[in-house]
């Protein structure tokens, strides 16, 4: 039976700060929609302090910023993104296009075809998200996609260059310097200065995961990617440095971040408590990562492995990070997750940056029903038909008899009329 060592806030103290986020998203959707580029402003002023003559930055800003920054950091962007874009390509030529005959004369395909156009949200803030350009620009590039604009938020009321270059050169069709609800509003609503897009995407706070949902099917989305979450699944054969390094490494995302371990040993959970709180002593993001422990940061003693698979399908978090002797039983068995990461060589730190697999992924139970941003997302399967006229007459005579069978008239009759026109006449014998 599993039981909690630590547990952070409860599940109603959570849905209470999710109905004040969500107050404040809509009274900002409502005043973009009917003010436009007058309402971003005015919000870009008011949480950014920032309000430039035009939120897009011109190709000459943008070559000035690219040749201003540190060859080293145009170096690591490029090999992170080489990363990425290889194993994006693959994912890509995993997906086909399809054509079969399903009965004489009968003709099923499908086609994957790009969304047209795609907005993506680069978060900023505390922290220049550069790895977030990768993640979205360059995978719906490599998707295929026509127009792919970016925006990311100013840092203390600068550009961020290193930003800037790794939408620059994942590919960015269009890039503003904008932050936020009133970013993805203009981006899915569109203003008189930004064109709408067909689909937004990106990671983001608590307010930006909001702002998706509420503007989901004015605008396709790629899923709520709200405050990161890591799981760390632990046994006997781990050390408390690592798991609590681990954990402290996403807890300073931000102050809601849940962070837990799941773990079959006790001295282990004890020992790992008390790391936790050595490390906080030096962290240089502790102010942050610290109170996101306090209040979302949670252990969990089970019996056995079986127990954590349970506990950890369970709580179908975003990033699970398994320290155990036998990870392949993790990898074999689970199903709620957004990426998996096994043993102690690989971590969270390697798939949020740089390794090749995306970091977008689904938190707050998303993990259920759906996995993390790829290639895939930007496609749109799309199916087709045709058939002989021969074949035409045949399905003809099933579907008029199952549209009467559920009282469709008219559908009916479209079949029918088929019967009709291409049912040929049997042969008189002489």
């Amino acid at each position: 039976m599993s039981r909690y060592l630590k547990k952070g806030k409860s599940e109603s103290d959570i849905r209470n700060a999710d109905a004040d986020v969500r107050k404040s998203v809509e009274k900002i959707i409502r005043d973009i929609e009917e003010n436009g580029d007058a309402a971003v402003r005015k919000y870009a002023a008011a949480f950014d302090n920032w309000s430039p003559a035009s939120f897009r930055l011109t190709d000459a800003q943008i070559k000035t910023i690219v040749d201003g920054t540190p060859q080293q950091v145009k170096d690591d962007i490029l090999f992170a993104q080489q990363q990425i874009r290889f194993f994006a390509e693959q994912q890509r030529a995993s997906i086909s296009d399809i054509e079969i005959e399903t009965l004489p004369g009968v003709f099923l395909g499908h086609k994957n075809i790009p969304v047209n156009s795609v907005g993506c949200y680069i978060p900023g803030g505390r922290y220049p998200m550069v790895a977030s350009a990768h993640m979205s620009v360059l995978t719906a590039k490599v998707a295929g996609v026509k127009r792919v604009i970016a925006a990311t938020p100013p840092i203390n009321g600068k550009i961020p260059e290193a930003t800037i270059c790794a939408m620059h050169f994942a590919g960015a069709d269009e890039i503003y310097v904008l932050g936020g609800v009133q970013a993805l509003c203009a981006m899915a609503i569109g203003t008189s200065s930004i064109s709408p897009v067909d689909m937004i995407v990106g990671p983001g706070n608590a307010y930006v995961a909001e702002a998706k949902r509420q503007l989901f099917g004015r605008v396709g989305m790629d899923l709520f990617a709200g405050p990161t979450e890591i799981l760390v699944i632990a046994d006997e054969t781990a050390d408390a440095e690592m798991v609590a390094c681990d954990l402290l490494g996403q807890a300073e995302h931000g102050p809601t971040s849940p962070a837990a371990l799941i773990t079959t040993s006790e001295t282990l959970a004890l020992e790992t408590l008390a790391e936790i709180k050595r490390q906080l002593q030096y962290l240089p993001t502790a102010d942050i990562a610290s109170v996101a422990w306090e209040n979302y940061g949670s252990v969990i003693l089970v019996e056995d492995e079986e127990e954590a698979l349970r506990e950890a399908d369970a709580l179908a978090y975003e990033h699970v990070e398994v320290l155990t002797k036998d990870p392949q039983f993790f990898l074999d068995n689970m199903t709620n997750y957004g990426a998996l990461f096994l043993g102690p060589e690989t971590n969270v730190a390697f798939g949020d940056k740089v390794i090749g697999t995306n970091h977008t992924l689904p938190t707050m139970k998303a993990a259920r029903y759906t996995g993390g941003l790829w290639v895939g997302k930007f496609l749109k399967n799309c199916t087709y038909q045709r058939c002989t006229p021969e074949a035409s007459a045949m399905i003809g005579e099933y579907a008029m008899r199952l549209c009467e069978l559920e009282g469709f008239a008219a559908h009916k009759e479209q079949a029918a009329l088929r019967v009709k026109r291409y049912q040929q006449e049997p042969v008189k014998e002489k």
